[in-house]
């Protein structure tokens, strides 16, 4: 079961906030949105995050993202997103490495 949520963002009770409405119209846990939904919403707000950062991305980055869609099951890139969310969140980022 997932938790509320509250406990991933600012949400607090009778707040009267898009939090609020969002989780009244779709449930504490977004219970109501398909997983491909989830899924749109996910990437979505992952390229408006990413476009408010500064930077290019290397071209083996995609090559990268590429070959985990092709080889891995869905259940393990389902993994990598919630790694990579978790790293992001809380701040595990590392600089890029530059190969010579």
């Amino acid at each position: 079961m997932s938790k509320p949520l509250g406990y991933y963002t600012s949400y607090t009770p009778d707040e009267d906030s898009l939090l609020e409405k969002l989780q009244e119209e779709y449930g504490s846990a977004f219970e109501k949105i398909s997983k491909r939904e989830k899924l749109s919403i996910l990437m979505i707000l992952a390229s408006n995050l990413g476009c408010q950062i500064e930077g290019g991305v290397r071209g083996e980055i995609y090559a990268v993202a590429k070959e985990m869609t092709d080889k891995l099951s869905p259940s393990d890139q389902a993994g990598i997103m919630e790694a990579l969310v978790s790293q992001i969140r809380w701040g595990q980022n590392a600089e890029p490495v530059h190969h010579t």
